[in-house]
């Protein structure tokens, strides 16, 4: 039997988590002495690693050290409960029971923390539901295929029955370099002519058409 696989990415994709990561980024920018970014640039780098995405916005900066920066505030902010809850897109929780119900091995690929992931998972009650976690703590950048060929080995799958869905053209250039299926939504941070110029094979509206086009997909594919 084919064990299918489909990988989510998580800010834009799970959870709206915009409003987080531009308050911290904005925090992080003015205690290195720089301009704020405007938030419009900051959505678009959201998917990258860290130092990548610092280095996307501000290619003079020491990347690094306000990746640091960056971690230690984003942190501070959520012990204050300063930060604002990164709600589940409509429609996420209940695709994910539709998939793991229909026999779909789950993971995710973050730009995240291990410790960033883990609190978003804990915070909506998904701990249980992947079975491959990759984070940027283990892995180079998106769009760099190594989170998925881990995602891939852990799981027992094979790129031809894997789907990778993101919101961002580094998800869907991600998916291209690991040889996998590559899904884009609509609700999270690129839009749509940004996800089909990077190579989306498919894109959903909606969380609740992704249990059929997953299906559908693979069928046709594999």
């Amino acid at each position: 039997m084919t064990i299918r696989l489909a990988v989510f990415d998580c800010d834009g994709t799970l959870v709206d988590s915009q409003a987080n990561i531009c308050r911290a980024m904005e925090m992080t920018f003015v205690a290195a002495g720089l301009p704020a970014p405007p938030r419009a640039a900051v959505r678009r780098i959201v998917g990258l690693s860290l130092a990548e995405a610092i280095r996307a916005l501000a290619p003079d900066a020491d990347a690094v050290r306000m990746a640091g920066e960056y971690k230690a505030i984003y942190h501070q902010l959520r012990q204050d409960a300063a930060l604002d809850d990164e709600p589940l897109f409509d429609g996420v929780a209940a695709a994910i029971a539709t998939l793991a119900a229909d026999g779909w091995r789950l993971g995710v690929a973050t730009g995240k923390s291990d410790r960033g992931l883990a609190h978003v998972l804990a915070r909506h009650g998904l701990e249980g539901r992947f079975v491959t976690l990759q984070t940027a703590d283990r892995h180079p950048s998106k769009p760099d295929p190594a989170m998925l060929a881990a995602a891939i080995a852990e799981a027992g799958a094979a790129p031809a029955a894997t789907a990778m869905i993101g919101d961002t053209s580094f998800d869907m250039a991600m998916a291209k370099a690991g040889g996998v299926h590559a899904v884009g939504v609509a609700w999270g941070y690129h839009d749509r002519d940004t996800l089909a110029q990077a190579g989306a094979d498919v894109i959903a509206d909606h969380a609740d058409t992704l249990p059929a086009m997953l299906s559908r997909l693979l069928e046709t594919r594999v």
